[in-house]
């Protein structure tokens, strides 16, 4: 089950490794101490929120700015723990962690695995993904702050390694799914929100609007 797990979480290794080697980077050029690095890697494990909190330190924001907006960019994930609780609810203490450790890359993996797993295998699988995925990324953090920390290194472009895996996630969980809609549903709220939406305000309209939908289309869509 382990090896399985560690096949499939390959395109994350691929795409955490760069990524998180980016936060890093980053990281290291605000002249702080390299284990704070690796604890936020361990303990806040958010590309997105990390990224933020690297921005912020360098405006020198104070804690509550710093908590209120990693709180508004990571509300997402509140979604996605919601709508595993049904899966998760007989694990042992894994479950806690499977929860903490629900990413947008694990999510996918995790959605897209689900159908080929049964309830004695499933605890075990869900684990060993978020357990791998979070490794890669700690293992990413650590490398940008070595490296950004002895080298002149510019990290810019490399951020679309995230669009890239969040590309390939995407068609991997439509392939295993059998519920099209809302992947066509979210294409076509994506392209509406570009046009219409505020570019600082696109992600969270975008997630309201798409509950709202999926709430009143919920009898035609289901399976």
């Amino acid at each position: 089950m382990f090896f399985r797990s560690f096949v499939q979480t390959l395109p994350v290794l691929m795409g955490y490794l760069p990524l998180g080697a980016t936060f890093g980077i980053l990281y290291a050029n605000l002249h702080l101490p390299w284990y704070y690095g690796i604890l936020s890697a361990i303990v806040i494990f958010a590309g997105a929120g990390q990224f933020l909190l690297v921005s912020l330190l360098a405006a020198h924001a104070g804690l509550f700015e710093i908590a209120i907006a990693s709180f508004l960019l990571n509300i997402r994930h509140l979604f996605y723990a919601l709508s595993i609780t049904d899966e998760i609810k007989n694990f042992g203490l894994s479950k806690y962690y499977v929860l903490f450790g629900l990413t947008d890359e694990t999510f996918a993996l995790l959605k897209s695995n689900q159908a080929s797993l049964n309830p004695k295998t499933m605890e075990k699988s869900y684990f060993y993904i978020t357990l791998l995925d979070h490794f890669y990324w700690i293992i990413g953090c650590g490398l940008g702050i070595f490296l950004g920390g002895y080298f002149a290194l510019n990290p810019k472009g490399i951020e679309f390694v995230l669009t890239a895996l969040f590309s390939v996630l995407t068609l991997a969980l439509i392939q295993n799914s059998k519920l099209k809609a809302p992947f066509y549903i979210a294409c076509v709220l994506g392209v509406f929100g570009l046009i219409f939406f505020p570019k600082e305000n696109f992600l969270p309209l975008s997630i309201l609007c798409g509950i709202v939908i999926l709430l009143v289309l919920r009898r035609w869509i289901r399976v």
